[in-house]
C-alpha cells in the first residue's frame, strides 16, 4: 500500500509532463481531465455558439431551459440519446458503425501532445509535431467511410468534397508548421534575431516551441515579421476549412448536399460528429496557440518580468471570473420581475456565485501558481473559438472552385514562399559567410 502511495505522490514534484515521468497513475488522470474538460469546452461552445450569433442577429438565441438558455446544451444532448437511431437498409453495418468513432478518435488524441503548461500534458513526444498532423489528417477516412458506407448519393459527394478539402489545405498548414520548426532553430533573441552563425538544433516537441519562444523573447507570428504573421495567417485560414467551419463548410451546404457526408445519420452516432467537430476546433486552435502565440505563457514574459510583474499578472485569472460573476449578477437583476422569470432570476444568480467563488479561489497563491499556465492558454484558445463564430456570422459560403483555388493558388505558393525566406532569413550569418569566403 505504501509503495502505490509513494508511486503516486512521487510525480507531485516532478517537472515532467505524466507520459516524460513514465507515472502512468497520472497519465490516466490527465487523460480523463483532458476529456472531461473537452466534453465541457464542448457543451459551452454549443452554447456560446448560438447566444453569439443571435446577438450578432440581434436577437436572444435560446432563453426557455435554464436561465438565458444555460441548459439547452444539456436538453439537446438528452434529446439526441433519446432519438431513434436508424442505419439505412443497404448501409455497410460495420463501417457505417466505425465511421463516427474514428473521427472523434482522431480529434481527441491530438491532445496527447497538446501542452497547456511546461508540465500540464499528457506526455511530451520528441515528434509531437508529426504526431499531431498525423493524427489529425485520419479524421478524412472516417468521413470517407462515412460517405460511402450509407450507400447514399448525396453523403457519398459531401465525403468526397469534404476529404477534398482536407486534404488540399494540410499541404499549406503543413508548410506553415515547417516554418515554425525551422524558427526553433535560431537561438537569437528579438524578432530578427538568429544567433551565433545561423541555425543550430531544432525541436518537434510541442513544450519544446514554446520553450523557444520564450528564449527567444518573442512569439514566433512576430519573427521575422512579416513572416510569422503571414505563416499563421495560412495556418489559420487552413484550420478553418480543415475543420470544414464556416466559410469553408461546403460539406453541410443544404442546398447543393442535404447535410453532407453525415446526412445518413441520427441520433448518437451523428451527435459524435458534432463533437468530433468541435473537438476538433479546439485541438487546431490550441496547435495555433502552441505554434505561434507563446502557448502558456503570460503576455510579456520577457519584458514585464521579476516578482512584481508575476504577482500581478496572478490576479488577472481571479479577476476574470470575477467579473463574469458581476455580468451575471447585472443581468440577474435587469431581469423582468414576473414570476415566471423567477427560476431564470435565482439561477442565473446560482450560475454567478459559482462564477465568483472559483475567482475567489484563484487568488489563493497555490491554486493561481498551478493553473496560471492553463488559464492564459485557456484565454488564447477561447479567442480563436470565438473567430470561429464570428466568421460564420459575417462572411458567405464560398464556392467548391473558389475553396479549391484559394487553397492551391494562394495558400500553397504563399507557404512554399515564407518557408524559403524563413530558412534564409535563419541562415543569412552563414549566407553572408560563405559570400565573404567566394569574394
Amino acid at each position: 500500500m505504501h509503495a502505490i502511495i509513494d508511486y503516486i505522490s512521487s510525480y507531485l514534484t516532478s517537472d515532467k509532463t505524466p507520459g516524460a515521468a513514465g507515472n502512468m497513475f497520472w497519465v490516466l488522470v490527465y487523460i480523463m481531465l483532458v476529456f472531461a474538460g473537452l466534453s465541457v469546452a464542448v457543451i459551452a461552445m454549443n452554447w456560446l455558439e448560438r447566444k453569439i450569433l443571435a446577438h450578432m442577429q440581434v436577437r436572444l438565441g435560446p432563453m426557455r431551459v435554464g436561465p438565458h438558455g444555460l441548459l439547452q446544451p444539456i436538453a439537446d444532448a438528452i434529446k439526441l440519446l433519446l432519438k431513434e437511431d436508424i442505419m439505412p437498409a443497404e448501409a455497410d453495418g460495420f463501417v457505417f458503425w466505425m465511421a463516427p468513432l474514428i473521427v472523434v478518435l482522431a480529434a481527441f488524441t491530438v491532445f496527447v501532445v497538446v501542452p497547456f503548461g511546461p508540465t500540464h500534458a499528457i506526455t511530451d513526444m520528441n515528434i509531437g509535431i508529426l504526431f499531431m498532423l498525423g493524427v489529425s489528417s485520419l479524421s478524412v477516412l472516417g468521413i470517407v467511410m462515412a460517405g460511402w458506407a450509407s450507400n447514399s448519393h448525396y453523403p457519398l459527394m459531401g465525403a468526397l468534397r469534404s476529404s477534398a478539402q482536407m486534404v488540399s489545405y494540410e499541404i499549406a498548414m503543413g508548410l506553415a508548421v515547417v516554418s515554425v520548426i525551422l524558427v526553433t532553430s535560431l537561438h537569437g533573441s528579438g524578432l530578427y534575431g538568429v544567433g551565433g552563425a545561423g541555425a543550430g538544433d531544432g525541436t518537434l516537441s510541442m513544450i519544446g516551441i514554446v520553450r523557444a519562444q520564450q528564449e527567444q523573447g518573442v512569439w514566433f507570428i512576430f519573427k521575422f515579421f512579416p513572416l510569422g504573421l503571414i505563416a499563421f495567417f495560412i495556418f489559420a485560414v487552413s484550420m478553418v476549412a480543415e475543420t470544414n467551419r464556416a466559410p469553408f463548410d461546403l460539406a453541410e451546404a443544404e442546398s447543393e448536399l442535404t447535410a453532407g457526408f453525415h446526412t445518413e445519420y441520427s441520433g448518437f452516432r451523428w451527435s459524435l460528429f458534432f463533437l468530433a467537430e468541435y473537438s476538433a476546433m479546439i485541438a487546431v486552435s490550441s496547435i495555433a496557440v502552441t505554434l505561434w502565440l507563446g502557448g502558456w505563457l503570460r503576455p510579456f514574459p520577457n519584458l514585464l518580468n521579476g516578482d512584481t510583474w508575476d504577482q500581478a499578472f496572478s490576479f488577472i485569472p481571479g479577476i476574470t471570473f470575477l467579473f463574469f460573476a458581476a455580468i451575471c449578477f447585472y443581468n440577474a437583476v435587469r431581469m423582468p420581475k414576473h414570476p415566471l422569470f423567477r427560476v431564470q432570476t435565482i439561477g442565473l444568480f446560482g450560475f454567478g456565485v459559482v462564477l465568483g467563488l472559483i475567482g475567489l479561489a484563484l487568488f489563493v497563491p497555490a491554486v493561481s501558481i498551478r493553473v496560471q499556465d492553463i488559464f492564459w492558454f485557456a484565454a488564447k484558445v477561447s479567442g480563436f473559438m470565438y473567430v470561429y463564430i464570428w466568421f460564420r456570422g459575417t462572411f458567405p459560403r464560398y464556392r467548391f472552385d473558389q475553396l479549391m483555388q484559394l487553397g492551391w493558388k494562394v495558400l500553397l505558393p504563399m507557404g512554399l514562399g515564407v518557408l524559403i525566406l524563413t530558412a534564409i532569413f535563419g541562415l543569412w550569418p552563414s549566407i553572408q559567410q560563405l559570400i565573404q569566403r567566394l569574394i
